[in-house]
């Protein structure tokens, strides 16, 4: 018999399951010392200025997996997209097709709102993420390198 996921977008009581769900994936991703948010500013980015989205995959009823999103933009497509800033699935539930059904949740999102892509990034390390993404004819973009300016250089950066 086949096992049920069902996929829903997140309201603002499931900000401790979705902080919980940061926090594994930081640890995974050996960053968990970067993690500074808290509950309450994920509820107010995520529920009062809906900065960003997220979709909760439950497996046989129990939270197995999350993918937070937000809208981006292409100037050569004129369109938005989707960028996905965190696709994470539990340990215990990997391998039952949850992290698929969340793509296909987020690629139906784009198509059913005419988006020109879904995008995301994944550590270079992560070889079963690689695999996994390669495996949906996804395509890496080895060609951009990715920047970033934050804390202290983001602040010299708008001073200076």
């Amino acid at each position: 018999m086949k096992k049920k996921i069902a996929m829903r977008h997140a309201k603002p009581e499931d900000t401790g399951i979705i902080f919980e769900f940061i926090k594994e994936l930081a640890e995974y991703e050996k960053l968990l010392h970067e993690v500074t948010t808290t509950e309450e500013q994920l509820k107010k980015t995520l529920f009062s200025t809906e900065y960003a989205k997220v979709l909760i995959a439950e497996y046989e009823g129990e939270t197995a997996g999350i993918a937070l999103y937000f809208h981006s933009y292409s100037t050569f497509l004129g369109k938005p997209g989707i960028y996905l800033e965190d696709l994470f699935v539990k340990e215990q539930f990997r391998g039952n097709g949850i992290g698929r059904a969340l793509l296909k949740k987020l690629a139906n999102i784009c198509l059913e709102n005419d988006f020109g892509r879904l995008e995301w990034s994944v550590l270079d390390w992560n070889k079963p993420a690689v695999d996994f993404y390669e495996s949906l004819e996804a395509k890496s973009q080895n060609e951009w390198i990715k920047y970033r300016v934050d804390g202290e250089s983001l602040k010299e950066l708008a001073e200076n």
